[in-house]
């Protein structure tokens, strides 16, 4: 499975990073809204994909039939800074045309186990996601997803996390599985300080980002770097 996985994912290395992003997103969409009739997109955390959700806007699509989801949220109180939730919503979904009831947060501030159990029933009649969003950490961690910290073989769509390396501890989290159920995965790579798990995952190592494994494959886009070559 590591094989195909790791054959099926497509490197792309570019100074437009969030150029391309929206244009697989604005693909997407159109797809989903003309075949399926609504379009799931999961979000991440982070710098990177935080630029690109300023440029969200720019598409053109019936914003009406969207629903976003989100990777991983910290347990912190609802409104805090540190929220993945918070981010997305300051640069974008607070002032997007997306239907509130359409926007679904993990419902971190009730704790890892409470809300991994809430969100599981949230994600209850979701099949397929339509794209999945991810950064990746310099230890290769995907979402809250850590070296070594999680049961890579749980059947849980969500998984409760309490041991995370980086504060806070406590975390929310879809499973690799979960992930890896969508139409289209990419990957938003920046920062030297991601070389080392660059070149793990592409000389095969079973870093937690090589794990989302959708029949797809994986679409991995790295802003332009000489030292991610």
């Amino acid at each position: 499975m590591q094989d195909r996985c790791l054959n099926s994912t497509r490197w792309v290395i570019t100074a437009q990073l969030v150029e391309r992003a929206l244009t697989h997103i604005q693909f997407s969409a159109q797809t989903a809204l003309k075949e399926r009739g609504v379009f799931h997109l999961v979000l991440a955390g982070g710098s990177t994909p935080r630029e690109l959700y300023r440029h969200l806007p720019e598409l053109v699509t019936d914003w009406s039939r969207w629903h976003i989801w989100f990777g991983d949220e910290r347990c912190v109180p609802l409104m805090d800074a540190a929220r993945n939730s918070r981010m997305a919503g300051e640069v974008w979904l607070d002032n997007s045309p997306i239907p509130r009831e359409q926007i679904h947060e993990i419902p971190a501030e009730l704790g890892a186990h409470a809300a991994a159990q809430a969100y599981h029933l949230a994600l209850q009649g979701v099949g397929e996601f339509d794209v999945v969003l991810l950064g990746m950490g310099e230890d290769g961690h995907t979402a809250s997803l850590f070296p070594g910290l999680f049961d890579v073989n749980t059947r849980l769509d969500v998984v409760a996390v309490y041991n995370a390396p980086k504060p806070p501890a406590e975390r929310v989290s879809l499973s690799t599985q979960r992930l890896s159920r969508s139409r289209k995965v990419l990957f938003l790579i920046s920062g030297v300080d991601k070389r080392p798990a660059v070149q793990a995952w592409r000389h095969g190592e079973q870093i937690p980002a090589a794990l989302i494994c959708p029949h797809n494959g994986v679409d991995v886009l790295m802003l332009a770097d000489p030292d991610l070559t």
